[in-house]
Order: C-alpha cells, then structure tokens, then sequence
C-alpha cells in the first residue's frame, strides 16, 4: 500500500496495546481506518510497528499494514479523527490525565473499550472519561458485546453495540468501528451497555469457581440464567433499559465470557475453584482479570440502592477466603431458603418466557443481522 492511500485513510488513535486494544485497532484497520496505536512499553510499541505482531497479548496474529504503533502519547493522538482508550479500569484515570491536554482543543469523539468500574469511585468508565477529560457526555462512546479479544483478531464473525448518550456520536463510532467480520449496533443507553460489561465479569469469575470445582453443566446453567436476572435488577436500578441487558451488552456478553476458556475471568476464576488463593491467582494471570477488581465496588453500589446480588455476594466471600469454593453452589442462585418466585429480567414474578425471548432477540442478532434488543439497532 502507498503512503499516499495509507494517509487518505481516516486517522484513529488506540491508547492501550493489550489484547483486546490491538484486537479493536485490527478491527479498525480492517474497516479501512488508519491505525494508530500507544504502547506504554517501547517494546512493544516497536514489535507493532516493525513486524506487525504482538506476540505477547495475540501470538500467531498477523496485523493490517496499516496498523502502526507508538510509545508517545502526543504521537499516537495527534491528528486523530477518534480516539479508543483500552486501558486497565484501575489506570484509567491516571492515564487520562496525560490524555486531557492533548484532545482539550478537539471535539473528537473518545471511545471506552473497557468493561470495568473504579475501585475508589464505583464510577463507569464513561463517567471517569468525563471528569478527567472535562468533556461533553455527547462526545463520549462505549463499546460492548461478546468480544473474545483472540477470536475477533482471527476474524471469527461477531457483533458489538456502540453506545453514546448522542445518537450522532454512537452512529459516527459504529460506522468506523465495523468491518466483514465485525458488526456493530448502536444505542443510547450508556449504563445498561457499560453495567452489562461489567456485570458479566463477576458472573464469569462465578462460573469459572464451580468449573473448577469440578462442577457440572447444570449448575453453571443455573448461574448464568440468575446470574442474568441480577445483572439486569442492578442495572435498571440504576436508570438502564431492561432491553439492553437481553442484548449483546448483557446475555450475549454473558454467554460468551461464561463459556469460553479465552476469557480472563473464567480463568480466574477456575484458579480460585482450584484451590488458589487470589493473590496467587493475580500473579498467574498475565493479563488484567477486571472482574477481580470489580466485586467490592459493585456490591457497595448494590447495596446503596437495595439490590441483592447473591452470586457475587458469594463470590466475594470466596476471593476473601471466609468460603471454600466447594461450598459456593448450593448457595449461589437464591438469597434465602425461603420459596419464591422465578423473576424475569424486569424483576418481576411469572413471564416465564421472558428469557427465552431474551435468548431468542440474542440469537437474531447473529443470524440476521436484525433488529435484537429494543434500542440495539445497526
């Protein structure tokens, strides 16, 4: 390719090089952008650059010749049409206060590829955005959906929702952040996208505790279905569209991060099922589990607005170690011993074939390319 074709190319900046920002930068490539990427190593900023690999974080992946990489910050960004910010939740604020001199006197839209809150805060990555940036909620996206970093980059067919509080910002994202095999929907429900990320994390670590238990299918079945129906009381609690969590941000989210061995939660969380304790479990790990982080935070927000949350209550129990992981699933799926009521999503008794249309919504997304989740649309 030319230099003249590459710098007709729509200029996008990418501040993270792990797995899932080199993954979205591929992504973006791919979908006829130019790529350009920040790497806090200047390793690696160099392996993008020169021999477009990241053997580290995607090993056996090739990336677009219009992918480059950088270890300067004011280089990655200047000149950029949008910007993507893949950033481990904790460091996200830190980081940000570097990024905020360099885009205050743009109106560029900034995009959140992560799926976490912050510790301290309880804040959603969007709003940590907002207050370090001093920028317009307008301006600002996430991005969200059954995103197994490694098969995206082998360009495995998946979807995703670009979510803004501006329809104008949500359709701008979604129509750079798209290609063959990646679809994008879009929304204007921001906490229902973000929660839905975060709150898939927790149950995935759950699933990952009795798969190394040794526990069978029956009992993750149950975990993801109640597991589904705490996601969804916690994040319309705090102003979410129900629909949103029936969508790729919540089931479809759910299901992939659940059942798959790619993911860093389930793995995680497989570890403590085995016996490890958590700061061993850390250690282990070569990337940033976000779930791990995000138990504390979640339930003193639940608590805040009366929700209750027993799987990730009993999750907790077994990251502080006051709870053998073998004692975790007869407790899991009920708050009490007394009988009750199977919810819907909507936390309400009956509808027993509310989940089943959720699934169903899910699955069409997939297979048709149509309209899924109220609000989701391409």
């Amino acid at each position: 390719m030319s230099r003249r074709t590459d710098a007709a190319r729509p200029r996008v900046a990418v501040i993270g090089a792990g797995s899932w920002g080199t993954t979205f930068g591929k992504i973006l490539a791919d979908g006829g952008a130019n790529v350009m990427m920040w790497a806090r190593r200047p390793e690696l900023a160099s392996e993008i650059q020169e021999g477009k690999r990241n053997s580290e974080y995607l090993p056996g992946i090739n990336l677009p010749r219009t992918m480059h990489a950088t270890h300067h910050l004011s280089e990655a960004l200047d000149g950029a049409e949008q910007v993507y910010l893949s950033i481990p939740s904790q460091a996200v604020r830190q980081n940000l206060k570097a990024v905020r001199p360099l885009v205050s006197r743009t109106d560029v839209p900034i995009v959140s590829l992560m799926k976490g809150v912050e510790r301290r805060t309880g804040l959603r990555m969007s709003q940590v955005i907002e207050q370090e940036l001093h920028c317009d909620p307008a301006r600002i996206a996430v991005a969200s959906g059954p995103n197994l970093a490694l098969e995206i980059a082998r360009e495995q067919p998946t979807a995703a929702v670009i979510s803004s509080t501006s329809q104008e910002t949500a359709d701008a994202v979604a129509r750079r952040a798209r290609n063959a095999y990646f679809r994008t929907f879009v929304n204007t429900d921001v906490i229902g996208t973000e929660f839905g990320g975060v709150l898939k994390n927790l149950i995935a670590v759950a699933i990952g505790i009795v798969d190394g238990v040794g526990y069978g299918e029956n009992t993750k079945a149950s975990i993801i279905t109640r597991g589904l129906v705490e996601m969804t009381d916690f994040a319309v609690a705090f102003g979410a569209h129900p629909e949103t969590l029936q969508g790729l941000a919540g089931l479809g989210d759910l299901i992939a991060t659940c059942q798959s061995p790619l993911s860093r939660n389930n793995t995680a969380g497989r570890l403590l099922g085995q016996g490890y304790r958590f700061d061993d479990v850390v250690k282990q790990m070569n990337q940033t589990a976000e779930g791990l982080a995000s138990v504390a935070p979640v339930l003193q927000l639940a608590r805040e607005v009366g929700v209750d949350m027993p799987i990730v209550e009993q999750v907790k129990m077994v990251l502080d170690g006051t709870m053998n992981p073998r004692d975790i699933a007869p407790h899991l799926t009920t708050d009490d011993d007394t009988p009750k009521g199977e919810r819907t999503q909507n936390g309400q008794a009956g509808g027993g074939g509310a989940l089943w249309r959720s699934i169903q919504r899910a699955l069409d997304q997939f297979r048709h390319g149509g309209r899924g989740a109220a609000g989701d649309r391409p």
